[in-house]
């Protein structure tokens, strides 16, 4: 049985949980408590506050866990990053008053900077040989300038509006950051083993997002430049079909190029496009 620590709640939580159930993971009950088995997989989900999934993996607690790298790269425990999930991205910047004159990273010089990443923050400022005091505080960051606590902020950064709410601009992005799957330095080979799998998983329902099937029918003397077109995993795949002189397409395109790629093969004759969402890929 593999332990894995997932954040009890927020989007971190709802993103994670979103991918186990993609992967087929379910779990034992609805109603959430701090330990739940996994009815189908052999792995069991403790919830815990995001900042203590870092220590609860270093220490055995857990096995692995899915963190926010910044709360990974804060705690500085002793554990490793096991796979790079994608999701839940967002950058820690250092944010000032709207007004203030910004003419580089020396303005911080002697400021007070409030901010719940002291050990992220004190790196940069001894990298770029920067003196300032950092207060630490928790929660609700943003507001300690308009308050007289700080000169400036070192938070979190997703869309920016609670920095424009509250009269503030980023002016250096220091970290970007997403979730991660941590793991424990030293697992058993049978722990080794559900770990294999549940990142096989994982890697199936991410490779397919993002990615369409799609099916059509194509003249055959407009062929060779409706395949140079389409992606395919490999290639396309082409059968012949009853009526002489066409084949049928398949392949998997991007749907961020979706369009584009329709417009090209319907003006090459291209017809009866069918498409189709792809949950999982398996390469």
């Amino acid at each position: 049985m593999l332990r894995i620590a997932v954040q009890a709640k927020g989007r971190l939580f709802e993103e994670t949980m979103e991918l186990m159930t993609e992967a087929g993971i379910k779990l034992s009950n609805a109603k959430r408590t701090l330990l739940i088995p996994s009815r189908n997989f052999p792995i069991e989900v403790l919830f815990l506050r995001d900042d203590d999934i870092p220590q609860a993996v270093a220490s055995g607690v857990a096995d692995v866990g899915i963190v926010g790298e910044n709360e990974f790269v804060e705690k500085e425990q002793d554990a490793q990053i096991v796979k790079r999930l994608g999701f839940s991205k967002c950058r820690i910047s250092l944010a000032i008053p709207k007004e203030a004159d910004y003419q580089g990273i020396k303005w911080f010089d002697g400021k007070k900077i409030a901010t719940s990443y002291p050990v992220i923050l004190q790196n940069f400022l001894n990298e770029n040989k920067i003196k300032s005091e950092i207060h630490v505080i928790s929660g609700s960051v943003e507001v300690a300038p308009g308050i007289g606590l700080s000169d400036a902020i070192f938070d979190i950064v997703s869309s920016g509006s609670t920095l424009v709410s509250n009269h503030l601009k980023e002016v250096e992005v220091v970290m970007q950051s997403e979730a991660v799957l941590i793991g424990h330095s030293a697992l058993s080979d049978e722990k080794k083993e559900i770990l294999d799998e549940l990142m096989f998983r994982f890697d199936s329902v991410q490779k397919a997002e993002g990615k369409k099937y799609i099916l059509l029918n194509a003249p055959n003397e407009n062929l060779a430049e409706i395949i140079s077109i389409l992606p395919g995993m490999k290639s396309p795949t082409i059968i012949s079909l009853a009526e002489e002189g066409w084949s049928s397409v398949h392949s998997v395109i991007d749907d961020k190029n979706f369009w584009s790629i329709i417009n090209k093969i319907k003006k090459l004759g291209a017809e009866g496009i069918l498409v189709v969402p792809i949950e999982k890929m398996i390469l």
